[in-house]
C-alpha cells in the first residue's frame, strides 16, 4: 500500500495530486503505522526573523513602473519549471530573466500575477509553499523537503519579497477564469500558458517581453553593484588560471574551465554562460566551449568567461594569453592591433553617443592595420564600405549586459542597436582578429591564432568606467601580470 492509496481526503490533499513513487524503488509501499508515524514529531522550524532581500526597493519601482505601462491589464509572468536532464534528475534551475528582475525570486514554479484595480495592480507572488507533511510529499516526492531541501513557507515569501503570496497550485485555475485583457511572458511555463490559451496573443505577449527588455537597458545603482562584483570575482578567477597553466599543458583545456568554475560556484552562483578555454587554433571558433583540446607551449589562450552572482549578474570579460607567458613577435603584433581597436572603442562610449559608434571605431582600427599588412586591399573607407575586414573580425564589437551576457535582446532596434547611450547602461567592448588554420588568404605563420579583449564597460554621467579595469589589456602589462603569479 502507498501513502497516495491509503491516506484520507483532507482539506489539505484532495485537490492535490498523489504523491509518486519511484517505479523500481526498493521499499514497494508504506504502511499506515509510518505514515502516521512521518506526520508528527517535528519541530516548528518557521523562520520569523526574516529581512527584505536587500533589492527589494528596487523590485518594487520595476513593478511599479509595469503597472504604470499597462493600466487595465492582467500581467502573468512565470519562473519557469524544472527541466529534465535525463530520466529522474534535473537541471540546476535558473529562473526566467524577467521575474527574477521583477521579484528577486528564484525558485521554480513561481509566478508573478499583477492583477488590475482602479488604481493600478493588486500583486500576487504564486509559489510553492512548504511540503505537505499530512500527505507524505516532505519525504515521499522527489521534490519533497527532506529530498532537495526546504522551501519559504507563504508567509516567509511575503517577509523577504515584499509581494502577498499564495499556493501556485490554485492559479491555474484561477487564470481559466479570469476576464479581461491579459499579458503572459511565454516560453517558461506551458501549464499557465495553456491556462490563458484563449486570452491571450502573440502580438501583445510580444509587447510585454519588448517592454520588460527594455527596461533592463539602464542599470540601478543595486544592478551596478552586482556587476562590479561579478566582474571582481571574474578578475580572480582568471588569476586562479593563469597559476595552474602548468596543470592545463599536462591535462587540456578543461583544467581552466574546471579551475573558473571553482571560482564561480564558491564566489558566486554558477559562471554566467559556458567558458570558452581555447587554446591554439581553437581560439578562432568564436563560441569554442567543448574545451577538450591541448594546451601548448607557445600558444594563445583565448579565455572568454564570466561569473554569475547569486542575483543572476553576470560579468564577461576575455583575456588573450600566451601559454607560456611571452608573446611571440607575431603574436604582440596581432594582440595590440585587437587592443588598439579595444582603446579606440572604449573612448567612443560616453552619453550621448550613438550605440553603434564603439563598434564603428573598433572596425576603423582593425580595418587599417588589414590593410596595412597587406591582408585585404585598401583603400580602409572601401573595406568598411564592404564590409571586407569580417573575414577576419567576425561579430559584432559587443553588446549589452546584465542579467543575461547578452542583456536586452528583445528590445527594439530603434531602443538598443540604433539607440543613444545613457548613464547607467553597461556594455561589452570586444574586438577581436581570427586567421582560421585552414584560410589560405593569409601567411602561413597567421594561421591559427586567433585573438579577443573584452571588457565590460559602465557608461558614466561625465564618460565611461571600465569595470574590469583590473585586469590588465596591454600586452607588457600581461606578461608581467602573469610572471607575478607565476612567482
Amino acid at each position: 500500500m502507498t501513502v497516495a492509496e491509503e491516506l484520507p481526503e483532507t482539506p489539505e490533499t484532495a485537490d492535490e495530486e498523489p504523491v509518486k513513487q519511484r517505479k523500481n524503488g526498493l521499499y514497494p509501499g508504506v504502511s499506515d503505522e509510518l505514515a502516521e508515524n512521518m506526520k508528527s514529531g517535528w519541530a516548528d522550524t518557521e523562520l520569523r526573523d526574516l529581512e527584505p532581500i536587500p533589492q527589494a526597493a528596487e523590485t518594487a519601482a520595476r513593478r511599479a513602473a509595469l503597472s504604470a505601462r499597462f493600466p487595465g491589464e492582467r500581467l502573468v509572468i512565470p519562473a519557469g519549471n524544472l527541466k529534465t536532464r535525463s530520466n529522474d534528475t534535473e537541471y540546476p534551475f535558473r529562473a526566467s530573466v524577467e521575474y527574477a528582475y521583477l521579484t528577486g525570486n528564484q525558485t521554480e514554479d513561481g509566478v508573478l500575477v499583477l492583477e488590475p484595480t482602479a488604481d493600478g495592480h493588486k500583486e500576487t507572488i504564486y509559489l510553492l509553499p512548504r511540503s505537505n507533511r499530512e500527505n507524505g510529499e516532505f519525504w515521499l516526492d522527489g521534490q519533497g523537503e527532506l529530498w532537495v531541501g526546504r522551501r519559504h513557507s507563504l508567509t516567509e515569501a511575503e517577509k523577504r519579497y515584499g509581494i502577498p503570496a499564495s499556493d501556485v497550485r490554485e492559479l491555474a485555475g484561477a487564470l481559466r477564469e479570469a476576464t479581461g485583457p491579459v499579458r503572459v511572458v511565454r516560453g517558461y511555463d506551458a501549464g499557465i500558458e495553456e491556462a490563458l490559451t484563449d486570452k491571450v496573443t502573440a502580438e501583445r505577449d510580444e509587447e510585454l517581453r519588448v517592454f520588460l527588455s527594455e527596461m533592463r537597458l539602464v542599470k540601478d545603482d543595486f544592478e551596478i553593484g552586482e556587476l562590479q562584483k561579478a566582474v571582481d570575482s571574474t578578475v580572480r578567477g582568471f588569476e586562479d588560471v593563469v597559476k595552474v597553466l602548468d596543470k592545463a599543458e599536462a591535462t587540456s583545456e578543461r583544467y581552466i574551465e574546471g579551475t573558473f568554475f571553482l571560482r564561480a560556484r564558491v564566489e558566486g552562483n554558477d559562471v554566467g554562460y559556458g567558458s570558452i578555454c581555447a587554446a591554439g587554433p581553437h581560439a578562432c571558433t568564436l563560441h569554442w566551449v567543448r574545451n577538450d583540446g591541448p594546451v601548448r607551449s607557445g600558444d594563445l589562450l583565448l579565455l572568454d568567461a564570466g561569473v554569475e552572482t547569486h542575483t543572476y549578474y553576470t560579468a564577461d570579460v576575455t583575456r588573450t594569453l600566451p601559454v607560456n607567458g611571452r608573446y611571440t613577435e607575431l603574436q604582440k603584433k596581432i594582440y595590440d592591433a585587437v587592443y588598439d581597436a579595444q582603446e579606440a572603442g572604449i573612448a567612443a562610449v560616453k552619453p550621448g553617443a550613438k550605440y553603434r559608434d564603439f563598434h564603428d571605431a573598433a572596425q576603423r582600427v582593425l580595418a587599417e592595420r588589414l590593410v596595412e599588412w597587406g591582408l585585404v586591399e585598401g583603400p580602409v573607407e572601401r573595406v568598411l564600405e564592404l564590409g571586407l575586414q569580417r573575414r577576419w573580425t567576425l561579430h559584432g564589437t559587443g553588446h549589452m549586459l546584465g542579467m543575461d551576457v547578452h542583456d536586452c535582446a528583445a528590445a527594439r532596434t530603434e531602443t538598443y542597436v540604433d539607440g543613444t547611450l545613457e548613464p547607467g547602461m553597461v556594455l561589452t567592448v570586444e574586438p577581436g582578429l581570427y586567421f582560421q588554420a585552414d584560410d589560405l588568404t593569409v601567411p602561413e605563420e597567421y594561421r591559427g591564432i586567433g585573438v579577443r579583449i573584452e571588457d565590460d564597460i559602465l557608461v558614466t554621467e561625465d564618460g565611461n568606467r571600465n569595470l574590469s579595469a583590473g585586469l590588465p589589456r596591454r600586452s607588457d602589462e600581461v606578461e608581467a601580470w602573469m610572471a607575478g603569479l607565476k612567482g
